[in-house]
């Protein structure tokens, strides 16, 4: 007897059929993977909810399409409504300057009305709460230590409501709620799922330390916002790209594409709309804060990356040096120096007018350029000095400016209560106290029938158990990029590194906690990318459905509960201070 090979599958080659040894298997319950087609590894489809789900609901099937196509936008706006009104809800409360508010709020409010920060006198935070219109803005300039589009971005809110709490918290309070629409987009980009995207965006919305940011009027919630939204293009930039490619690439007589060498090592990807874009919100990211150029490094990395797997998912055999040759001298300029110029733009005022400090530093001093440098780890190294005559003076003050804020920045070793150590943030070992006040029994929002007296405290406080199960998802994601090669849980575990690694190198420096905003929407793709595999994967029996969906409903009912449980803490509600010691489940809390 003569075996007989099997036939080969309609659209696959030969040498893409399951090996014998496993169609021999499948009589003991063994199924082979299924093949992958070439178009499906280039621009995956998104899923789709089980065909026996509609008619539960009644849905009829010619319902399907127009409801799954509406739920790609209504599931999204309604989770960031709910995030919106959370945000919102007493947004002027409490009717203080908490914390760093006594910088931003202050410098905002002189930046958007005369182009530069300026040097206000001490205790004037009582003046401005009492009645903002009898407060003078100061003429001095203010040495400022972080560039200015945070504190435009602040400005706005009190030009269109005032000099007050509320005002300089509002535009905060937008970009919270934004940032959560854009991560459930992102996550259903990613992962090709509706579902997954917006639970991604809902874990934001419940997170204590992205809840109390966008509460206040600090710039790391701004620059968290640009920082996803750079990230969001690439991701939308990368698609673009592969599709491209798969619309350059040829289909057999099937309608099968086929991978093609010489198309995908020669093709010119052209103009790339979203990566300049990327360029944009990176230059606003660095704009805002520093450490938005660690980001920006880090991302630009991660997208060279993908399209070195796009070109050899297409067929290429020499991928980086198709990218070499294609993609990198373009992928360059339509993010580095895009970048460099949206921060020049966002300097705008302080070129524009000759009141902010350092302005005319060069306007009576030699053209010679620094005879020093400090670089992080090697310290202070010598540079030959040249004329730097030839260059405005205006550039010449910037670059000096610019050079003491580094300076101030890497040197700023003082000591403070809540400083931590990167180490202990993703743990929320040391939190920090914004706002705390002591409040008498019927006094200030304190039960009158209180047995001792009430605490009020806005805590920058993660929600524990959002942020402890994230310690777990991170071990998934790197466990899915490393030994998976799961593209997705390399862009997640990117993200986090980029806005955590780096204060590693300032151990010395203080820091805190609240810098952590930063990596928050990674941590959440990372909790929604593990309770996607707690549902099991496609094919999965009934059996394993339910346990993994009941796993994964109960981890989301008590991360909820655990946001509702501190939600006094993020607030400044007053709380008995014997509930307010219950809520301190860590000596490090207090």
């Amino acid at each position: 007897m003569t075996s007989t090979a099997p036939q080969t599958l309609q659209g696959e080659d030969a040498d893409e059929q399951p090996p014998g040894w496993q169609h021999r298997l499948r009589r003991f319950g063994y199924a082979p993977p299924s093949v992958i087609g070439l178009r499906e590894r280039l621009v995956p489809p998104y899923t789709r909810p089980s065909e026996r789900l509609w008619p539960v609901f009644g849905i009829a099937p010619s319902a399907v399409n127009p409801l799954l196509r509406a739920s790609a936008w209504l599931g999204p706006l309604l989770v960031a409504l709910v995030a919106g009104v959370l945000r919102f809800w007493n947004l002027g409360k409490p009717h203080a300057v908490i914390f760093d508010e006594t910088y931003y709020a202050k410098d905002a409010w002189s930046l958007i009305n005369k182009g530069y920060e300026g040097h206000w006198p001490k205790d004037i935070d009582k003046s401005i709460l009492k009645d903002p219109s009898v407060v003078a803005l100061p003429t001095d300039p203010g040495y400022v230590v972080h560039p200015p589009v945070g504190k435009w971005i602040i400005g706005i809110g009190e030009k269109l409501f005032d000099f007050t709490p509320f005002g300089w918290r509002f535009m905060v309070a937008v970009l919270g709620t934004l940032s959560v629409l854009m991560l459930c987009r992102i996550g259903r980009r990613l992962f090709r799922s509706t579902f997954l995207g917006c639970l991604a965006g809902a874990l934001l919305a419940v997170d204590g330390l992205h809840f109390v940011m966008s509460r206040t009027a600090l710039l790391d919630l701004v620059l968290m916002f640009f920082v996803l939204a750079a990230f969001g293009a690439l991701v939308a930039d990368r698609d673009w790209a592969r599709r491209k490619l798969a619309a350059a690439l040829p289909e057999d007589e099937d309608g099968v594409l086929r991978p093609d060498a010489g198309i995908a090592e020669s093709l010119r990807l052209g103009w790339r709309p979203w990566r300049l874009t990327a360029g944009v919100m990176l230059g606003l990211a660095a704009g805002t804060k520093w450490n938005g150029l660690y980001v920006m490094a880090a991302f630009c990395v991660m997208a060279v990356l993908w399209d070195v797997g796009a070109r050899r998912t297409a067929g290429a055999m020499r991928p980086y040096r198709a990218v070499l040759r294609k993609d990198l001298v373009p992928a360059f300029v339509s993010t580095v120096p895009v970048a460099l110029a949206t921060y020049m733009v966002s300097w705008s005022g302080w070129f524009a007018t000759k009141g902010g400090h350092y302005r005319d530093w060069a306007d009576h001093r030699a053209g010679l350029s620094p005879d020093s440098v400090t670089l992080p780890l090697l310290g202070e190294i010598d540079l030959p000095q040249f004329d730097m005559s030839w260059v405005p003076a205006a550039l010449r003050s910037f670059w000096h400016y610019e050079t003491e804020v580094y300076s101030f920045h890497v040197n700023l070793k003082s000591g403070h209560a809540y400083e931590s150590n990167p180490w202990s943030w993703i743990v929320l070992g040391r939190p920090v106290s914004y706002y705390y006040e002591d409040r008498a029994a019927g006094q200030g929002g304190c039960p009158a029938d209180t047995a001792d007296k009430c605490a009020s405290e806005v805590l920058a406080l993660g929600t524990p158990l959002l942020w402890w199960a994230a310690c777990f998802a991170i071990l998934y994601v790197l466990w899915r990029w490393f030994f998976r090669r799961d593209w997705r849980a390399g862009a997640i575990a990117c993200g986090i590194a980029a806005g955590w690694l780096p204060w590693f190198l300032y151990q010395e420096r203080t820091i805190f906690l609240f810098y952590a905003v930063v990596f928050v929407p990674f941590l959440c793709l990372a909790v929604a990318m593990m309770i996607g595999a707690m549902l099991g994967p496609p094919g999965s029996d009934e059996r394993r459905r339910a346990i993994g969906a009941i796993g994964a409903g109960v981890l989301v009912l008590l991360i909820v509960w655990n946001f509702i449980y501190f939600y006094p803490l993020y607030t400044g509600t007053p709380i008995p201070v014997e509930d307010w010691r219950d809520r301190m489940w860590l000596d490090t809390w207090v």
